[in-house]
């Protein structure tokens, strides 16, 4: 890694040895998560021959994937081209993005589309057979695929589990919590260890021996008190990265989606979002007096990107002193029918979209940075890949375009299938060498963590709001437990996130993207840098800058 320090966080728990595992299984490659990067992932290494042990923490449909309403954008129009789908993606990166990842996305994207379709997915198409595209938000043309109208996701989840599901090859573990990346003496990942819950044949800690390990958990959104994200979403991933030794970059990009339900000021975790499709198909912003705030603002109006409406929303609510504003979509044709979902789960909050106009809100959403990659996927430690959001691959920048995440997680789950297919090591029995945290964090800290992320390092940010966060981080710190248990995993890996998040976006004195500072109110040309962030070893945050354009150094 290159480049300046630039800032140091301390109050993460140190290191130690958990319980041994009670039972073992061995496979070629362990993938943890079972979304579409994780799920992909599986498929690409069984093409390859390889045995496949896929660990989720739910239930296989339970992850983010099956959320996702807006779709899939890909270039399958005769209009539309790469360039023009890599120009939008940049712009919406606010000059972060690292343009051979985009590159790949937009070329590799629609060929990956399709075998999603041979793998099964069925979307949305018109009477003569043709996929229907619409547009979102920081899109120049219409490319997004859907499926179900808003429920693009449960088809995408529906399909890949299902031909997980017809090969025998692969070893699906659910309801189990990945408590460790295990590393052999030499510092490459030798597998993984668990704690499984409920009843089945392999209860309790154990281990999945493999010789690479695939990181695919999804987001970090419940580290926020009101997100998008299920509840699944606690940010194990980049947890467990950063105490195998993984560099981490642009943590402090986590995007708002700009309109979630808004159910009243005391809701708490996950909440119903209101795909910005709506707005691709007609739907307008109004403030309190009735008048749309978005024209003027942008030259796309309600269909900028996420961050400027995000943004603009927030200022009308400080304006108005109000905590939403409304989302006029009575004027979109066939609502009920294109967006039975988003109809539904209004409905079931005393809300009729088709005469009413709907309660929005920003809440936390997606995470722009995460566990840093190559363009095969892998991650700074040898052995150890990253894929979905989990990864930051360099495709996003500060802010990403919508409906590029399912997207993503087809391409770069495609291209570590092919670097697994010709670098997968022999293996060979060496000493275990594991990193967990000394104690874990008490879980009735966690409402004390979100609470706190929630109002100073949420939408809006300062100095002072983010120094004041870093110090009650580290006093929940503090607040340990000897009582194992899952609860007490997550609010540790949440405490570890929530720390790292914290120090990066105090670091970034700019506003960029979708990480906005008041008291820094400009994008400055000296902070158009990566920060990459690692645990040193005493368990301390640190940040260097990297320059854009630098790939994070993969040396394995």
């Amino acid at each position: 890694m290159t480049g300046s320090a630039v800032a140091r966080a301390t109050g993460l728990p140190l290191r130690l040895r958990a319980p041994a595992p009670g039972w073992e299984l061995s496979a070629d490659v362990c993938v943890v998560g079972s979304g579409v990067a994780g799920l992909c992932v599986a498929l690409h290494a069984r093409a390859a021959g390889l045995s496949v042990a896929v660990v989720t923490k739910v239930e296989v449909d339970d992850g983010s994937t099956r959320w996702a309403q807006g779709g899939i954008a890909a270039v399958l129009s005769a209009t539309d081209t790469p360039a023009a789908h890599a120009r939008d993606t940049e712009v919406a990166g606010v000059g972060l993005c690292d343009p051979a990842a985009v590159r790949a996305l937009v070329t590799e994207g629609p060929d990956r589309l399709h075998q999603l379709i041979n793998w099964g997915a069925a979307f949305d198409r018109d009477g003569a057979g043709h996929l229907l595209l619409t547009r979102e938000g920081g899109h120049s043309t219409d490319r997004i695929v859907h499926a179900g109208g808003d429920a693009t996701g449960a088809e995408v989840q529906r399909a890949l589990r299902d031909a997980v599901a017809a090969d025998p090859g692969t070893t699906l573990i659910e309801h189990a919590m990945v408590l460790d990346v295990v590393r052999d003496v030499t510092g490459r990942v030798a597998g993984v260890t668990l704690h499984v819950l409920g009843e089945g044949s392999a209860d309790g800690v154990g281990a999945v021996r493999a010789r690479a390990v695939v990181l695919a958990t999804g987001g970090m959104g419940q580290v926020y008190a009101a997100t998008t994200n299920p509840a699944v979403s606690t940010g194990d991933g980049v947890a467990l990265g950063l105490r195998a030794g993984a560099v981490a970059t642009d943590l402090e990009f986590v995007q708002f989606h700009p309109t979630a339900l808004y159910l009243g000021p005391g809701a708490r975790g996950q909440q119903p979002l209101v795909s910005e499709a709506l707005r691709g198909e007609g739907a307008v912003l109004r403030d309190a007096a009735g008048e749309r705030f978005m024209v003027g603002t942008h030259p796309l109006a309600e269909l900028a990107p996420r961050d400027v409406v995000a943004k603009a929303i927030t200022r009308v609510q400080l304006r108005d002193g109000v905590d939403h504003v409304e989302l006029d979509a009575r004027g979109v044709p066939g609502l009920a029918t294109r967006f039975p979902t988003i109809v539904a789960r209004c409905r079931e909050a005393g809300i009729d979209p088709t005469t009413a106009l709907v309660p929005v809100t920003p809440a936390a959403h997606y995470a722009s940075g995460g566990l840093a990659t190559d363009l095969s996927g892998r991650t700074t430690v040898p052995g150890l890949y990253a894929c979905g959001e989990v990864a930051c691959t360099g495709v996003h920048g500060a802010n990403r375009l919508a409906s590029n995440s399912l997207l993503e997680g087809l391409v770069f789950a495609g291209r570590i299938g092919e670097a697994l297919a010709r670098e997968l090591p022999v293996p060979a029995p060496a000493e275990r060498v594991d990193a967990r945290p000394e104690a874990l964090v008490d879980a009735a800290a966690r409402a004390g963590l979100t609470g706190t992320m929630s109002a100073r390092v949420g939408a809006l940010r300062s100095g002072t709001g983010l120094a004041e966060a870093a110090g009650r981080l580290a006093a929940l710190g503090e607040r340990t437990t000897a009582v194992p248990g899952v609860p007490g995993w997550e609010t540790t890996d949440l405490l570890t996130v929530a720390t790292a998040i914290t120090a990066a976006a105090a670091a970034r004195e700019e506003t960029r993207g979708c990480h906005w500072r008041e008291d820094h109110p400009e994008a400055e040309e000296e902070w158009r840098v990566h920060l990459d962030v690692r645990l040193d070893g005493d368990g301390e945050v640190a940040l260097t800058r990297r320059p854009v354009g630098e790939a994070v150094e993969v040396s394995w």
